[in-house]
């Protein structure tokens, strides 16, 4: 099946990694600013801002792991990662918002997903999903 793969399921794969590795960047740079008042402010409190990184991280390693999935043409992992990249858009899209001094890394990170998500539901690739 790897033969049978467009090179749009590889770069789909790819992003997803990156657009994961976005996400715990942006995650963890977010629970550096615990001590920052002003940030703590924006969230509602301490618990509210880890919360938030905590979720961002999580759903940036989750999107690295099922990435695999998507090269061996696994239609569960394209389900997957495109619901995860969906919350990925929406908690960027919060943490813009919430901390715009941080938005920049947010809005690579809307980017890159919202370009996987394109790729991974072009009909060649839904041909080697068997869709």
């Amino acid at each position: 099946m790897a033969n049978d793969r467009p090179g749009s399921v590889t770069l789909v794969a790819v992003l997803a990694w990156i657009s994961g590795a976005l996400d715990v960047f942006s995650g963890t740079l977010l629970l550096f600013q615990t001590s920052v008042n002003a940030t703590v402010d924006q969230f509602g409190g301490p618990s509210q801002l880890i919360a938030s990184a905590l979720l961002t991280i999580l759903i940036g390693v989750v999107v690295i792991v099922v990435g695999v999935g998507l090269l061996r043409g696994n239609s569960a992992s394209r389900i997957v990662i495109t619901i995860f990249e969906m919350l990925s858009i929406i908690g960027s899209v919060f943490l813009a918002i919430a901390y715009p001094a941080g938005a920049i890394g947010e809005y690579f990170s809307i980017a890159f997903s919202a370009i996987v998500l394109l790729l991974l539901w072009t009909r060649r690739a839904s041909a080697f999903f068997g869709d």
